[in-house]
This record gives C-alpha cells, structure tokens and sequence, in this order.
C-alpha cells in the first residue's frame, strides 16, 4: 500500500521555488523581491503567511508603498485579506499606520499643490479593502481624504465628468464605511453629497448605474430604523438591475432589498431575493469567501424573523465559521457574526433553558468590540443587549435557594446595567422616537418584571408599545411581541386579567396574519390566555385553549418534519430580469 506521503500531490515546481526563495530571502536584500513581478512578490509575501511568518509580514505590511503594490494583484484579494488579518491579529494598529502615511502624503501633495490622481487612486483602493477586511474607521479617515482631493479636482475641473465618476465611487464606498461603523451623522452628510451629485450628473445625462448606491442607501436607513425609506430605496436598487452589472453588486442589492423585505414583513419577496444573493455568492465565490458568508449573515435574518429558528441557527453558524476562516478572531466581521449566532441560539433555546453557547458567543462578540471599538461605541448596545437577555434567561432558571439566590440577583442586576447602557447610547444616536430605543424600552420591561420591579415594567412596556405603534403601525411583529410581554405582566404578577385578555388576543391576531396558525409565539400568547381563563374562572374557554394549543403542536411538528436543510433547498441562479418580473408579481 502507499504511504500517504507519496499519496500527497507533488508541490509543482513553482511552488518549491517559493518555499526555496523564502527560504532564503532573509539573506539577501528586500529590494530584490520588491523589484519582482507583481504576482510573484504577492506569491513571495502569502508564502511567509502560510509559513506563519507574520512578524515579517507585519514589518512589510506597515509600509504604504509595498500595500499599494499588492493590492494590485489581480484575483488575490481574498489571500491578501487573510494575510492582512494575521497581520492585524498580531498588531493591530498596523491599519492605523497605513492610514496616517496615506494622509501624510496627502497633506504633501496639498502643500505642493501636485496632481492628485496618484493619490485619489491609492487612497479608493486602499479604503475599499480596508472595509472589506472590517477596519472600518480607518477606512473612513482615508476615503474623506480622497473626497477632499477631489472636491478640489472639482474646483479646477467642475465640468470634468471623470472626477465627478470617481467622486460618486468614493462617495459609495465611504457611505458603507460610516455606516456600518456607526457614524451617521456623518453618515447622513455623505448621502447628501451623493445625492446631490447624481442630480448634477443627471442633468448632463452622464449619470451611471446607480445599483450599488441606492442599495447604500437603504443599508443606511435600514441601520436606523427607518423601515419604509430602507424599502423605498431598495426598490429603487432594484430598478436599477441590469444583466451585465459586476455580480457582487448584484448581490448586494438583493441581499439588502430582502432585509428591507423582511423588516415591511414581506417574507415572500424576502425569501425569493435571499436565495438568489446566496446562490449567486455560491456560484461565484464559493464557500470561502467573505461575500458568501455575508448572504449567510442576511438569510439567518430572514429565517429567524420568519420564525425557521432551527433553520436560522445553522445558517448564522455557517456563516460565523466562514468569516472566522477568512478573519480569525479579532475583527468586527467576526464579532458582529459572533452577537447573530448568540441571538438565534437564545431564541431557540428559549424554552429550554440551556444559554450556554448562546452566552459564550454574545461574551465573544462583546470582548472582540472592546478590543476594537471605544467603550461607548454604539455597536456594543446590541451585543450588550443580547447578553442581557441571555443572562436574564440564566437568572430566572436558577434553583430557589442561596447561593443561587444570589447568583441570580447578580445576573438581574448586570443585565440592568447592560440594558441601561444599551438604551443610554441608542437614545444619544436615534433619539427617543426610535425602534430600537423602543426594544430597549421593552427589554427593560420584562427585566424589571423579572426583578419583581412591576410598576417600572409596566412603564417600560407602555413606552415600547407607544413608540413601535407610532412607527410600525399597530399590527407589527414588533408590537405584538411587546403586547405579549405586557399581557403576560398583567396575567402574571398584577392580575389585570381582562387586560391581560385583550392584550394576548390582539398579539395572536397579529401572529396568525404575518405567519400563520403554525407560528411558534403563539403558544405563550395561547398558555397565557389560559391562565388568564383560569382566573377567571371561564371552563368552556379553558377547554377551548387547550383544544387550540393541542391543534397548535400538531401543526408544529408537521411543519418540522416537513423542512429540509435550507442550505440545501435552494433554487439555482436565474436571470435577472425573471428575480425583478417574479419580484414585481409577488403581493
């Protein structure tokens, strides 16, 4: 039999020479592999990677000049952004001093009144992969330098259409950057800037596709809580489809109209826009790249909110491990799958009791933002929100005696704080007519019940329902969940029975219209109703709850028996003029 050394496929005789050059680079000059081909010194640098040299490939990594160069390596994007992570794993200010060499040459080039162009192309190729590899303040800082740049070009050249091209290009890039770092005041001033220039750009009939960035522009609504406007625009992206458009575009519009879908509760059209994203990412991309795992990211949105909650847990967890194999543990990408991945798992082991990996995965996302983000960073409300949750779950499931007794009353307590901190920083950037303020509201609520605080709870409900109602109508998921959490107050602990009673009813109406009889929320709403009956002492409505939810678990377990692996079930690629015309049809 072979052995499985000779079993192995021979190195090709490229690769030995790598490995025999990297060998002995270190003898000679670092000119020499710096005057070498570009893919060949690409090749030279991934070697070291992949021979976890990275206290080399980190010296070589900090300087401007060797970064430029490489990312002009055709088709290697992906082994840059690995190698630049282990990088960034190693020390992480090397982005930062990229960054400032980047502005430094800028400031030069201002000084001596150059030609900007040198600079303007560096500084979108760099900014564009430092957001694609989660560095995105760094990103931020470089791309308004490029924009400053060309506001000047501008100025010389007003009618020059290029500039005004290139301008909308960083524009777009910037507006994704703030975005999803937070920034949205500034976030807002860069969509107005867009805005403004697609307008001048119309006006001489030079305007371009505009796709990707009216997509932006639902993210940064949707990122706000600005439902209708996130759906608005997205419709608008995806008006502007059009067959020969680069895919990853294409995926990007799709994956965000299908959020903004999901939020309006059109899981229909949600459902049909995400398996197209993740199709196509697959057919691509394949299994191993970052755009891959953020359809994953946008599917477990839509499955989780669709109440497929088994399905979501799969799907989040598969797209956290793809983004761990690309960026390791110390990145934003990694902790923002990290809280999604908690998320589910708390909502599916909800009835269970067992928050173990649901907490260990919210305590990561938490610990890799603290290492990345400042402490007030409004990112870290909604990893703190999550454990909160979870660690309410754990307190409220502890055996009664000490020093359980304690141990849970310490957990209440810290899950206060996270709340309150939570609510502090979303208020400071949304104010307080707000969904998610609204959600922390709620939060709190069902905190303090569970800390026998029942007048703060019951305040705390009425504010969520006020603000969601405002802004979401009175037959949203969200309303119904806050109605449920207000009933169950009343039912349990301040014996408002009737209303109680009228609370449940309206948030199973609710439920049953955007999800149907099957839709899981329903049994607290059904098993609270019962208790309410009762109390009140109602027979013929007892038995007709416990006739409702024994209809209820038949439908469930049909349901689970019926669902195949979502990973699996998907629909191959198809044009895109068939996704928008079955988009169009869908009501």
């Amino acid at each position: 039999m072979a052995s499985t050394d000779r079993m192995k496929a021979p190195k090709t005789l490229y690769s030995s020479c790598l490995s025999a050059y990297t060998a002995v680079r270190s003898n000679m000059s670092e000119e020499v592999t710096r005057n070498l081909p570009l893919n060949i010194q690409f090749d030279v640098y991934y070697k070291l990677y992949e021979d976890g040299e990275v206290c080399q490939l980190t010296a070589l990594f900090s300087e401007l000049p060797i970064i430029s160069r490489l990312l002009r390596a055709n088709n290697k994007r992906l082994q840059l952004i690995k190698s630049f992570q282990a990088v960034m794993a190693h020390n992480n200010r090397v982005a930062e001093q990229l960054k400032k060499a980047f502005i430094h040459n800028c400031e030069n080039a201002v000084s001596v009144n150059a030609d900007y162009n040198v600079a303007i192309e560096l500084g979108l190729r760099l900014g564009s992969f430092l957001s694609e590899a989660g560095w995105f303040l760094e990103s931020e800082e470089i791309l308004r330098w490029c924009v400053v740049l060309l506001d000047s070009m501008l100025d010389r050249f007003p009618t020059e259409i290029k500039y005004m091209r290139l301008k909308l290009e960083v524009l777009h890039k910037l507006l994704h950057a703030q975005t999803v770092y937070s920034l949205f005041e500034q976030a807002s001033g860069t969509h107005h800037k867009a805005s403004d220039l697609v307008k001048q750009m119309a006006s001489v009939n030079q305007a371009p596709n505009l796709a990707g960035l009216y997509a932006e522009f639902s993210v940064l609504y949707f990122f706000r809580s600005q439902y209708d406007e996130a759906y608005r625009w997205s419709n608008a992206a995806l008006q502007e489809l059009v067959p020969n458009l680069p895919v990853g575009v294409v995926i990007d519009v799709l994956r965000q109209a299908s959020k903004a879908c999901v939020v309006k509760r059109k899981f229909q059209r949600a459902e049909l826009l995400i398996k197209q994203a993740v199709a196509r990412a697959i057919d691509t991309y394949g299994f191993s790249h970052p755009k891959y795992a953020d359809t994953l990211l946008d599917f477990g949105f839509y499955l989780l909110n669709y109440d497929s909650i088994s399905h979501s847990v799969t799907v989040y967890q598969a797209a956290l491990d793809a983004r761990k194999k690309i960026f390791r543990e110390l990145n934003l990408l990694v902790a923002v799958a990290n809280e999604d991945l908690a998320y589910a798992l708390y909502v599916h082991e909800y009835s269970s009791g067992h928050f173990s990996d649901a907490k260990a995965n919210a305590e990561r996302a938490i610990e890799t933002m603290s290492k990345i983000l400042p402490a007030d960073h409004l990112l870290l409300a909604s990893s703190n929100r999550v454990l909160a949750l979870i660690l309410e779950e754990m307190a409220i499931d502890m055996p009664a005696g000490m020093p359980s007794n304690e141990a849970s009353k310490n957990m209440l307590e810290r899950a206060e704080s996270l709340h309150k901190t939570a609510l502090r920083l979303t208020k400071a950037a949304f104010g307080e007519q707000n969904v998610q303020t609204a959600k922390h509201y709620g939060n709190l609520g069902r905190l303090y019940q569970s800390m026998k605080k029942y007048d703060e709870a019951e305040e705390m409900h009425l504010k969520a329902i006020q603000i969601k109602e405002m802004l979401l109508g009175q037959e949203d998921y969200e309303v119904a969940l806050s109605l449920g959490h207000l009933a169950s107050l009343y039912n349990y602990h301040m014996h408002h029975h009737r209303k109680a009673e009228e609370l449940y009813l309206r948030s199973i109406a609710i439920g049953h219209k955007l999800f149907g009889p099957g839709y899981s929320g329903l049994e607290y709403d059904y098993r609270g109703l019962l208790h309410v009956y009762n109390e009140l002492e109602d027979a013929q409505k007892v038995a007709d709850y416990h006739d409702m939810i024994r209809r209820w678990r038949a439908l469930r377990e049909a349901q689970n028996r019926s669902d195949r692996p979502v990973l699996m079930n998907l629909e191959p690629v198809k044009p895109i003029e068939e996704i928008i015309s079955k988009f169009k049809s869908i009501e």
